[in-house]
C-alpha cells in the first residue's frame, strides 16, 4: 500500500484532503501540533504525528520512520478567524512557514528518499498583466503583498529544486475557510484544492500548476490536462466531522 505523509493535515485544505484519503488505497500519516487534533486524525483513519515542522531534526526522524512514498505539504500559519484583514505579523509568520517550515519538510523527504513531493503554494502573486495568467507569468515582488510573495517564491525555489509538484491555489472559500462563497477572481473552493493534491499523488509531472476557479484570473488548462483536475469538485456530502478549533 502506498504511504502518504501529509504535513498540515488539520488545516483548511489538509482536513479536506484527509476526507479523500480516508477509505482510499493510500495509507495516510498526518502532522499536527495539537494533541486534540491528533485524536481527530485518528478518528479519520489517519495515523497522527504530533510534530512542529520547525523542529528540523525531529521532523526528519518522523519522515524517516514512516518511509512514505509521497510527501504532501499543506503547511500554512494563518489565523483561524480573519477580522479586518491580515496584519504584517500574520504575513511574516506565514512567510516563515512557507520558507523555513516547507524547506525542513522537503529536506526531510529527500533524506528519506521520497521520490514524489506535492505542495500547496499561493496563486495571487502575479504582476499586473493580461489575463488569464499562465504559470510562467512573472510575480509582483514590489506590491503591497511583497512579504507574502517573497515567502512564496522562497518556498517555490526549494520545491522546484526538489522536482516537486507545486499547486498554486487561489484564495480559498468553503468549509473551514474565511469565506463561504467566492470573493471574486483568483479564488478556489477548498474541496477542489484538496482534490488537486489528491490527484497529484500519482498524476502530473513536476512543476507549477494554477489551481483556481475558471473565472479568467488564471489559466487552469495545465492542471486540467495533466492532473485531470476540475474546479467543480466538491466532497461536502461525505465529510463526517470538523477539525476541533
Amino acid at each position: 500500500m502506498m504511504k502518504v505523509f501529509l504535513a498540515g493535515a488539520t488545516g483548511a485544505i489538509g482536513s479536506r484532503l484527509v476526507q479523500l484519503l480516508r477509505g482510499s488505497k493510500y495509507k495516510a500519516f498526518g502532522t499536527t501540533r495539537d494533541e486534540r487534533k491528533a485524536r481527530w486524525l485518528q478518528d479519520e483513519d489517519v495515523e497522527p504525528i504530533v510534530i512542529d515542522v520547525f523542529d528540523r531534526e525531529g521532523l526528519a526522524q518522523k519522515v524517516s520512520e514512516v518511509r512514505p512514498d509521497v510527501v504532501i505539504s499543506q503547511l500554512t500559519d494563518l489565523p483561524k478567524q480573519l477580522e479586518g484583514g491580515l496584519t504584517d505579523e500574520d504575513r511574516r509568520r506565514n512567510a516563515r512557514m512557507r520558507s523555513e517550515g516547507v524547506t525542513n519538510l522537503v529536506d526531510a523527504a529527500l533524506q528519506a528518499g521520497v521520490r514524489r513531493i506535492v505542495a500547496q503554494s499561493y496563486l495571487p502573486i502575479y504582476a499586473p498583466a493580461s489575463r488569464p495568467h499562465l504559470e510562467t507569468d512573472p510575480p509582483d515582488e514590489t506590491g503591497p503583498s511583497a512579504i507574502s510573495v517573497a515567502g512564496v517564491l522562497a518556498m517555490e525555489k526549494v520545491l522546484t529544486h526538489a522536482c516537486a509538484i507545486i499547486l498554486r491555489c487561489g484564495d480559498l472559500y468553503g468549509p473551514g475557510t474565511w469565506k463561504e462563497t467566492s470573493g471574486g477572481a483568483g479564488f478556489v473552493h477548498v474541496d477542489a484544492a484538496a482534490w488537486a493534491a489528491f490527484l497529484a499523488i500519482e498524476r502530473g509531472a513536476p512543476g507549477i500548476y494554477n489551481i483556481a476557479d475558471d473565472d479568467g484570473y488564471a489559466s487552469i488548462e495545465k492542471a486540467s490536462r495533466e492532473l485531470g483536475w476540475s474546479p467543480d469538485f466538491r466532497l461536502s456530502s461525505i465529510v463526517r466531522s470538523a477539525v476541533p478549533s
